[in-house]
């Protein structure tokens, strides 16, 4: 199997921290037992670093059968009657991600998109936001009463390479937003469906050192779902797999790069923040050898439940729960310490059960990765998320925030 050879996450979160002059005080999380006291200056870097900061996926799945690319999902497995988001009504190529989906007061919705290189030199992640999920400004806006997710907004662009890492988030207010069902902007950044493509026009600056990220990415689906599941047990959260299987070509002006690969399209709504529903989980895609994509997504939830899913995306469009393999632990990452975890088939001869091939990603509460592992009798390189809910809600997580995330009106 080919090695992605892209550039390891760096510690910039603990950088911007140090600027600060604020350090983690007695930490009472994984972080502390990990990272001794004597280690802590290693975490404060005095070079800045490109690093990111993310979201992922997840979901939860009953017993079912084949889901047409052209129906609903049977009951039980899919959106509650009545839920205000119902993007499954009308996932057509004519609408695509349907921009237009109403979200609730303190509520949440993103689309994300991934894509490795074809020579596994490069990747990317795009994530649009509306009532940010990370935001520490939605936060402190929720304290004080029921919060507007439009006013928070942000397009989250990052691009790996071995040359290094471009990341930008920055977060707009209503009046910097606009959507239709087929468009949408944020600031100076859109997202476009064309009928055949998402059209995403970049317009961004890094942080904390502020480069350009200018450029358009195409993501051209090979399958499109209609399949929407449920992921608590209260109709609070949800996942659509918009497009598993896409194709994706990226024409960059700043930095110049230009390149194709494989790539991932889905969303995620809430009618509450995502902390209060979950305290971690994990989640991978990958695309199968002769077409589809395969989909693990795990979580914990607050109430004490547990979500498992196993998804075949067929290229017809059609969905099937497979019975998930073996949970296998991955390695902590590096410098956080964040736990990670897949799932993987014996291994045949030659090959490990599951490794990690890369961290893109090492930040306070949430890993990506990209990952080898074997699903459905073939081996498959993944991309590969892990989220902590809980160390996220930590205040001095939160006091990281800005420095990654600044907010323009």
């Amino acid at each position: 199997m080919r090695r992605a050879h892209l550039r390891p996450a760096q510690p910039l979160w603990a950088t911007a921290a140090s600027s600060a002059g604020f350090h983690p005080p007695g930490l009472t999380d994984p972080v502390r037992a990990a990272v001794p006291d004597q280690r802590w200056r290693h975490l404060w870097p005095r070079i800045p670093r490109l690093d990111g900061v993310f979201q992922s996926t997840g979901s939860t799945h009953q017993a079912a059968g084949p889901v047409s690319g052209g129906g609903r999902p049977p009951p039980g497995t899919g959106t509650a009657e009545g839920d205000p988001i119902r993007p499954s009504d009308s996932a057509d190529r004519a609408r695509g991600p349907a921009f237009d989906q109403s979200i609730p007061k303190n509520g949440y919705l993103w689309w994300y998109i991934d894509a490795l290189s074809d020579d596994g030199q490069h990747g990317l992640t795009i994530i649009a936001l509306l009532g940010s999920v990370f935001s520490p400004y939605y936060a402190r806006a929720r304290q004080r009463g029921p919060a507007d997710p439009e006013h928070f907004c942000a397009l989250n662009a990052v691009i790996y390479g071995a040359s290094g890492k471009r990341w930008a988030m920055t977060e707009r207010g209503r009046q910097r937003l606009s959507r239709t069902p087929t468009e949408l902007r944020i600031g100076p950044s859109q997202l476009h469906w064309d009928g055949d493509d998402l059209v995403i026009d970049i317009h961004e600056t890094a942080a904390p050192i502020p480069l350009p990220l200018r450029g358009q990415v195409r993501v051209r689906p090979q399958t499109m779902t209609r399949h929407v599941e449920q992921l608590d047990q209260h109709g609070r959260h949800h996942w659509w797999p918009i497009a598993p299987d896409s194709r994706v070509s990226v024409q960059l002006s700043h930095p110049h790069l230009h390149w194709s690969g494989d790539g991932y399209l889905d969303s995620n709504w809430g009618s509450e923040p995502l902390e209060q529903g979950f305290t971690d989980w994990d989640w991978s895609r990958a695309k199968r050898r002769q077409g589809g994509a395969v989909v693990l997504y795990e979580a914990n939830r607050r109430d004490g439940s547990a979500l498992s899913l196993a998804l075949q995306v067929n290229r017809d469009g059609s969905v099937e729960p497979f019975e998930p393999p073996a949970r296998v632990p991955l390695p902590t990452t590096t410098v956080w310490r964040i736990a990670r975890a897949t799932r993987s088939e014996h291994p045949v001869t030659g090959e490990t059960r599951a490794q990690v091939l890369e961290t893109l990603e090492d930040t306070p509460f949430y890993a990506r990765s990209t990952i080898a592992t074997r699903l459905l009798g073939e081996p498959v390189t993944a991309v590969h998320e892990s989220l902590s809910l809980d160390r996220f809600a930590q205040p001095w997580v939160r006091m990281l925030l800005p420095f990654r995330m600044p907010r323009w009106p």
